[in-house]
């Protein structure tokens, strides 16, 4: 059985192994005060840096999830409001979050085939205190590219960040990471690991101003958390299994220039494939707006339901659609654990069953 489905995703196959030995070494015991842990937090950041190019100045955290990346960022670095910029449902979810803490934010939608429009963002002034995209948006299968996200960055004022959900790119796209403040993901998605992690990367500009803001009122407040990061701890017991994980994952996968080259590959010719040769067609339809790690497709109801329960009984679990897109559409993840053999089994079932 292979899934595409885009989160909880299919995992590495070593992952079986590298959890009988964290077993067999005891790390699922292991006393997270320790030395050894400190080893082992210390060794993971210096991989995450090393095979994803992240600044040696950036700071990583560890959370538990992404939407726990939304709350964290509306506590500890929104003391006025934010504005948001997004397509899909995650991007409108985040929203929320920060509206529920921070009512004055404010948001903005735009189209799947559209990007954002830097020159003209009402509710964008000096009291904003994050504008926040989402990268790749999982639901709609879009993406923004590094020009896009260059174009906010170079236009914001003086006190405000940026922020960066990548939940369903990092790990698998090469991003600039210099080009905002803050970056997060969620590891069940292109790191090929169990869900329960997330990472989230801050540049010097947004330590510095968590710091001047200095809000302790939760317990995972950035202050706290950046406080025991110097010493590679945590303000709370983490998903040392979770950390494990990724260490060994980290250190067994290429870097990511490579792995970035490898999905692009195998999206041009999934795109190709579908933009002429099935009954379904891509939901964007704009190149320049698609997304590299998942393929979003569509088709009327009943065929929607058709592909997947075909897809199924030959062995392939297809993602369904998000929000809005549900009942009318699907969606492929192009994750790095997903391996080539299943793509090409997955064109030649659309071939046979519905070209």
């Amino acid at each position: 059985m292979y899934t595409f489905n885009p989160g909880p995703s299919q995992v590495y196959p070593q992952v079986r192994q590298y959890l009988q030995d964290a077993f067999d070494e005891g790390w699922l015991s292991a006393q997270h005060r320790g030395e050894r842990f400190v080893q082992l937090m210390r060794q993971t950041v210096a991989e995450l840096k090393n095979k994803l190019n992240i600044p040696q100045d950036y700071t990583v955290f560890f959370m538990s999830s992404a939407t726990e990346c939304w709350e964290v960022l509306a506590q500890s670095l929104t003391p006025n409001k934010s504005l948001h910029l997004y397509s899909g449902a995650f991007g409108e979810k985040w929203f929320d979050y920060a509206k529920a803490l921070r009512p004055n934010s404010t948001g903005i939608k735009f189209g799947l085939d559209e990007v954002p429009n830097a020159n003209n963002l009402p509710g964008l002034d000096e009291e904003t205190d994050l504008v926040c995209i989402t990268q790749n948006e999982t639901s709609n299968a879009t993406q923004l590219r590094d020009g896009v996200i260059l174009n906010l960055y170079n236009r914001l004022p003086g006190n405000t960040l940026l922020a960066v959900d990548a939940t369903s790119s990092l790990g698998g796209v090469q991003l600039k990471y210099i080009k905002a403040d803050i970056w997060y993901a969620s590891v069940q998605k292109c790191f090929g690991q169990p869900a329960g992690l997330s990472i989230m990367l801050l540049s010097p500009r947004a330590v510095e101003r968590f710091r001047k803001i200095n809000e302790r009122s939760h317990y995972n407040s950035l202050t706290a958390q950046y406080e025991k990061m110097l010493n590679f701890q945590t303000t709370h017991t983490p998903n040392v299994l979770g950390i494990y994980l990724l260490s060994r994952t980290l250190h067994d996968r290429p870097g990511i220039k490579v792995t970035h080259q490898h999905l692009q590959d195998r999206a041009s010719k999934l795109y190709d494939y579908f933009d002429q040769a099935t009954q379904l067609t891509p939901m964007v339809q704009t190149p320049e707006t698609r997304s590299t790690t998942v393929i979003g497709l569509q088709g009327p109801a009943p065929l929607i339901d058709e592909v997947k329960r075909r897809a199924l009984a030959q062995g392939l679990q297809l993602g369904s659609g998000y929000g809005n897109w549900k009942p009318t559409s699907l969606r492929i993840a192009n994750f790095p654990a997903i391996p080539d053999a299943a793509f090409e089994q997955l064109v030649q079932f659309f071939a046979k069953e519905f070209a």
